[in-house]
């Protein structure tokens, strides 16, 4: 059984990031490796994004991250019998040895990402080495804790971003300017490549530089409270005090934050409207979505700001009335919380003035695209709340405070593919 290189030491010293033995396609048993490979989970937003996703591959890895069954029970035990009869047949192989991972992904267009990929030691947030900044949904994480209970894997990297530059910089640089394991490019544009590290100085190198920092979770909260559950129903040592992870640091290669949007299941856009009313100002924008955007953004450095959509239109409702926001905000959080847009929305305005549970996949959905939420909301008769992003260093403040941010915050990326490299615990 792996444990991921358990560590001796008593007192970890930070981020302990450790080799393993990556299952990957063999890419001579599959259409493509572009074709087996899905956004993360909660990323998959098309209507039909399932669907278009098997039907790229009969091996694509949504079959595993999100399995189609008529229960989520039924959902587990066939992806766990799915990931079973692949290794079986050769589908998916472990590589000879353990190894970290180089992955890099770019756009062609300037865009250049690079981070390391590994098992990392699992740690509690009053630990201070990874810090989470969103809070995060109990019946998501019962999904995914049930999924890898089943397949006794990690199906995908969550994304995790430190600052550093230092040693693990050097060693990722160097290894990029060798033959890759793995191309692939996606349909979305992008080029991924995939590297090992299994030279014993180069992953001393790296392990002893990532154990002077912290990380920052920038995707995969969801993932990250699994992998606390999961460590907590097992003894320890284990192979389940370890988690699948991608390391970005942001000194060398800044990551893209962007919002994730809302879309209001069963809340036309005249009744949202009519509930703000006197409550903020409201303005009709018929304009072009990309229009609509740079008046979303331009809002928003006055102040919050919001834009609705799902009539054919946009609706910009910024300037709050400050009454509203002393009675509906709680007072005991610092001020950089407190005027958050994802905190108004949720404490104002989903619980306040439009009375919509925020944990109800039947009242709300949380999207990432902005033209898919728009479309969505356009067809299903619903309410397109658009959000402007964040900064990261107020993401990392209020990390670094214990202060936790609003469900579903922000979006960092580019997301790692899922489908690359996957880590089986039992290898």
């Amino acid at each position: 059984m792996n444990t991921a290189g358990h560590s001796e030491a008593t007192e970890p010293r930070g981020l302990e990031l450790t080799p393993f033995r990556g299952l990957r396609y063999d890419p001579h048993r599959v259409g493509s490796l572009a074709a087996v490979t899905s956004p993360p989970y909660d990323v998959v937003v098309r209507p039909d994004g399932v669907h278009h996703l098997q039907s790229a591959d009969p091996h694509n890895i949504v079959r595993l991250i999100l399995p189609q069954a008529g229960t989520p029970s039924a959902g587990t035990e066939q992806a766990a019998d799915t990931l079973h009869r692949w290794q079986t047949e050769g589908i998916l192989t472990a590589d000879p040895e353990p190894g970290l991972y180089v992955y890099e992904q770019h756009d062609g267009k300037g865009l250049l990402q690079r981070g390391i990929i590994g098992a990392l030691r699992v740690s509690e947030p009053s630990e201070g080495v990874v810090l989470p900044h969103e809070e995060v949904m109990a019946p998501v994480v019962a999904d995914r804790a049930a999924l890898m209970r089943a397949t006794f894997a990690n199906l995908e990297p969550l994304l995790l971003t430190y600052r550093g530059d230092g040693a693990t910089a050097e060693v990722i640089e160097a290894v990029a300017g060798r033959p890759p394991l793995l191309a692939t490019t996606t349909e979305d544009g992008f080029h991924h490549r995939l590297w090992s590290i299994t030279d014993p100085a180069e992953v001393s190198l790296v392990q002893s530089d990532l154990s002077h920092h912290q990380a920052l979770i920038a995707d995969g909260h969801h993932r990250w409270a699994t992998y606390l559950r999961l460590r907590a129903e097992h003894s320890s040592p284990s192979p389940w005090d370890y988690g699948l992870v991608l390391l970005v640091d942001t000194a060398r290669y800044p990551l893209r934050v962007r919002a994730i949007h809302r879309l209001l299941h069963g809340l036309p856009v005249a009744e949202a409207l009519e509930r703000v009313k006197g409550l903020f100002r409201v303005r009709r924008l018929d304009v072009p979505l990309p229009a609509a955007q740079e008046a979303l953004a331009d809002a928003a450095c006055a102040g919050n700001a919001f834009m609705l959509a799902g009539d054919g239109a946009f609706h910009l409702i910024d300037r709050p009335d400050p009454a509203l926001l002393a009675r509906t905000i709680p007072d005991d959080r610092p001020a950089a919380w407190r005027t958050l847009d994802a905190t108004v929305l949720h404490a104002t305005l989903l619980d306040h003035v439009w009375r919509i549970p925020e944990d109800s996949p039947a009242h709300i959905a949380y999207i990432h695209d902005t033209a898919a939420t728009v479309d969505k909301a356009e067809r299903d008769g619903g309410t397109a709340v658009l959000m402007h992003p964040v900064r990261e260093e107020v993401v990392r403040d209020l990390a670094r405070q214990g202060v936790t941010m609003p469900r579903k915050s922000t979006s960092f990326g580019p997301k790692p593919a899922s489908g690359l490299v996957l880590r089986a615990l039992d290898v």
